[in-house]
């Protein structure tokens, strides 16, 4: 996979889910004014039978501010099944979120009647109910509350998109981080590298040359297998040899744990990740009689052997 790849479509995919979550956890009633005005005409329409009335015109409904809806009814009706025809308008057009109603007189616009919608959802009295009610012109007014609190299983559905969001962002910039400081540390090496061993491009290539590798105190001859270290010949595998080779090409330079695999393990078909910690401690004690060789470990991204400057392409 591309290493970009590793935190672009992470990030991309981590600011839709914290949308999404945002989504999630916006009031409905702001998203859903067509409904409401459906639900108030419905509503009028209702009121208005109930009293007997089934010809006197509804006009249309008025959205006079942010959260507030106004429907005229030109007939007297009966107030006391107002909170019943109302919420069962609502839950048709899924309206959700507590509102207060007020029903005003037309002409005065002075308030009548009126009542908090929880209260009708908890069973309690409306305030108002069972008085008479004057022949006139009234506004149904709805109101609907701004600080409503959102069912519960919304609250916790935003959070947990909140959470995967942030999740996958967190994600990315370490991804991001991690290959702007490999960058940074190879730049930096490179600008301050003056010697380099000879670079053999390839393993094969190497084996046929018979001249030995020189790094530091120590000599790798390819062809053989054999490491020399302050004098002292060691025999070496196959997978030591072209992991030691890996890293006197890229001398004093970082190598991710994807690269070395990819180098040293990809011919074999099957590559498994503790096989660079495992071989990586082996080269560690073949070189311990050089001082002048270090192999590092980056934690998280990968290993570098570093080589004294002086020591860079030495004679053995």
């Amino acid at each position: 996979m591309n290493k970009s790849v590793k935190f672009v479509l992470p990030a991309i995919f981590g600011i839709f889910v914290l949308l999404l979550s945002q989504a999630v956890s916006t009031n409905p009633t702001a998203r859903n004014e067509e409904q409401i005005n459906l639900a108030l005409r419905y509503s009028a329409h209702r009121l208005l039978t109930i009293a007997g009335d089934r010809s006197s015109r509804i006009p249309p409904v008025e959205h006079p501010e942010k959260g507030t809806w106004v429907v005229r009814l030109e007939h007297n009706f009966e107030y006391d099944s107002l909170p019943s025809v109302l919420q069962r308008a609502f839950a048709t057009h899924k309206v959700v979120g507590d509102y207060n109603v007020a029903v005003l007189n037309c002409n005065t616009d002075d308030l009548m009647l009126g009542y908090t919608n929880s209260l009708f959802k908890t069973g309690e009295e409306i305030p108002c109910g069972g008085r008479e009610q004057n022949a006139g012109c009234y506004d149904l007014r709805v109101t609907f509350l701004d600080n409503a609190p959102a069912p519960g299983w919304v609250k916790d559905l935003s959070f947990l998109f909140a959470f995967l969001g942030l999740a996958l962002l967190f994600y990315s910039a370490y991804h991001l981080f991690k290959i702007l400081k490999v960058r940074h540390l190879n730049q930096k090496l490179n600008d301050e590298k003056s010697h380099a061993a000879p670079e053999i491009r390839t393993f094969q290539e190497a084996a046929n040359n018979q001249s030995p590798l020189r790094f530091g105190r120590s000599s790798l001859h390819i062809s053989n297998q054999k490491l020399l270290v302050n004098g002292i010949e060691k025999d070496l595998t196959y997978r030591e040899s072209k992991l030691l080779q890996l890293f006197c090409r890229h001398s004093n330079q970082l190598l991710e744990r994807d690269q070395i695999l990819k180098s040293v393990w990809e011919d074999e078909g099957i590559i498994v990740g503790r096989s660079v910690d495992v071989f990586v401690s082996r080269l560690r004690k073949l070189l311990k009689e050089d001082e002048t060789i270090r192999i590092a470990s980056v934690h998280g991204v990968g290993y570098r052997m570093e080589i004294q400057e002086q020591a860079v392409g030495s004679k053995i």
